[in-house]
Formats: C-alpha cells, sequence, structure tokens
C-alpha cells in the first residue's frame, strides 16, 4: 500500500511541477514563433471548419469579440488568415486559413502515437481523479469534451 501512495504522491509532484511550465509553454509560442495557444485555436477552427465569421469563430472559442478581431488581426498581418467576402451575405466577412495556416496548422497538429497515448492516460487520470473527489464529497469538474467546441 505504501508504493501507491509513493506512486500518487510523485505524480502529484511531477503534475505540479509540469502543469505551470505547460502553462507558460503553451502561451510563449514555442512551436512556431509567435505561435500563441490562442491563435493556435483559431487556426484549428478554421482549419477544421473551413471559413467563419467572426462571431461564429467567437462563440465556438469562447473568446470576446475583441479579442477576435485582435487574434484575427495578427494572423492577417502573418499571412495566416485572410478575410473575404461571404458568398451570399454581401453585409458579412468570412476568416479563411491560407496555405501558409494551413502548413502552420498541419506542422504543430501532426497526431503522433505518444499524443494517442498520453491522451488516454490523462483521460483516465481525469475520471480517477473525479471518482476520488465525489468520493470524498468535493465534486470536480473535469471536462474534457467541453475543451472540443
Amino acid at each position: 500500500m505504501a508504493r501507491k501512495h509513493q506512486s500518487s504522491q510523485r505524480l502529484a509532484d511531477v503534475f505540479s511541477l509540469f502543469a505551470p511550465a505547460f502553462l507558460k509553454w503553451q502561451y510563449a509560442g514555442v512551436l512556431v514563433e509567435g505561435m500563441t495557444y490562442p491563435r493556435m485555436r483559431l487556426i484549428h477552427q478554421l482549419a477544421e471548419d473551413g471559413p467563419l465569421m467572426m462571431n461564429v469563430l467567437s462563440e465556438r472559442l469562447n473568446v470576446s469579440a475583441r479579442n477576435i478581431t485582435v487574434l484575427v488581426d495578427g494572423l492577417e498581418k502573418d499571412s495566416l488568415v485572410r478575410r473575404v467576402s461571404h458568398p451570399t451575405d454581401r453585409r458579412a466577412t468570412l476568416i479563411e486559413i491560407t496555405d501558409e495556416g494551413k502548413r502552420i496548422h498541419k506542422r504543430i497538429y501532426a497526431v503522433q502515437d505518444e499524443q494517442t497515448a498520453l491522451l488516454a492516460l490523462l483521460d483516465k487520470l481525469r475520471v480517477a481523479l473525479m471518482k476520488s473527489s465525489d468520493a470524498e464529497g468535493r465534486p470536480l469538474e473535469l471536462d474534457f469534451d467541453a475543451l472540443r467546441k
């Protein structure tokens, strides 16, 4: 039983060091120069769902309209997205990913076996943490599906 507690403590220790470092990395644009996590999410949304209006991007990414405008302006300046006319509504503008944006997206989001394995392990950890916190009368919300919106 002591071994189980040692593993749990070791895991807690590793995550207490890993989580802040990961967040710092996530916002620092490590994978691609200047590509912060919010920019990565926007590029991914456009790569997956095609051209979208800014209000739709704002809603899907749960970001204010002002922040979406800043993100799009920056990505457009870097030639990763562009504004195009809506095909049926002349008052509307769509945001679409450019070829360079697609290249960057592919580089950032290339799926690797290690990523798939890590996601499976993190989901198991999420379930275990939720069960443990429920048993202790302190429910913990860890809804990974909310991240996919």
